[in-house]
């Protein structure tokens, strides 16, 4: 449905990876970026309105404009909800989601850092916390807007200072699964063909079905050519990461290394359990 909603945009950010493949990411328009924007804003007011309702009945008060009225204790709380409500939102998300909000997943939009490697905490903390300011004046996003057109990479003033941009997923760049896992095998050996990532995390949470996905990807992915092949790598390893959460030196980061070093991490794991 996000499809018939997404705004084209003809702006191409090309990204060279660290095994020289260049990527080519769509810049996300003005137009798809309002629309991801104004659905979070209607739920974050959603989420404040339920918030002072909550805090009415707990303050006994008897209405939204005598909440002032309520003990001290619960306004202190409710300031502090509030906050993080209208701050958090968006760093929580994007640090959760692997740089998607619940609008930017609507428009199939994604934060990622300038490098084409995915964002890490601080930097959904540094764009978001800087959106107080591209908001200005309320709530026309003024500031932010004059950045995006001066840009050379649509970004507002957040993004300038984390070294973020707002991509649109083109999954048609890559194979579908069922394409890629379909064809023969040609390379059943697991071997390493990129530098190791080394990355810290618990890798519990990872399933047998998802490990299978990687260890699928790996051995047939030389049936792909370069380019098909670093967007797979990255739809594969997207998903994992958000789940995980891993701790990994940026200057080395690779998604194809990192799909290696995870699985033989797991299986080593695993044998050693066995």
């Amino acid at each position: 449905m996000a499809a018939n909603v997404a705004i084209e945009t003809e702006e191409i950010l090309v990204i060279e990876t660290p095994e020289r493949v260049p990527l080519h990411f769509a810049l996300a328009s003005i137009g798809n970026r309002f629309l991801a924007c104004a659905a979070d804003h209607m739920l974050q007011i959603l989420a404040i309105t339920l918030m002072i309702i909550f805090f009415i009945f707990v303050g006994n008060v008897s209405s939204m404009t005598n909440l002032s009225d309520a003990p001290k204790w619960v306004v202190a709380i409710a300031i502090i909800v509030l906050f993080l409500i209208w701050d958090g939102y968006f760093v929580f998300f994007e640090w959760m989601w692997n740089g998607q909000t619940p609008g930017k997943r609507w428009l199939k939009l994604r934060v990622i850092r300038e490098d084409g490697r995915p964002i890490t905490f601080w930097e959904a903390a540094v764009r978001n916390l800087i959106r107080i300011f591209d908001i200005m004046p309320m709530p026309f996003y003024s500031i932010g807007l004059i950045a995006v057109f001066i840009s050379s990479k649509d970004q507002r003033t957040g993004d300038m200072i984390a070294g973020t941009v707002v991509v649109r997923e083109r999954e048609t760049e890559a194979p579908t699964f069922a394409q890629v896992f379909s064809s023969p095998v040609s390379d059943a050996a697991l071997r390493r063909s990129f530098k190791p990532v080394r990355f810290e995390a618990d890798l519990s949470p990872i399933t047998e079905g998802e490990i299978e996905v990687v260890e699928t990807f790996l051995r047939r992915r030389w049936d792909l050519a370069d380019v098909p092949r670093q967007w797979m790598a990255l739809r594969v390893a997207m998903p994992i990461m958000a789940k995980l959460k891993p701790a990994y030196d940026p200057a080395t980061f690779s998604y194809e290394g990192f799909l290696e070093e995870l699985l033989h991490r797991f299986r080593a794991q695993h044998r050693f359990k066995d």
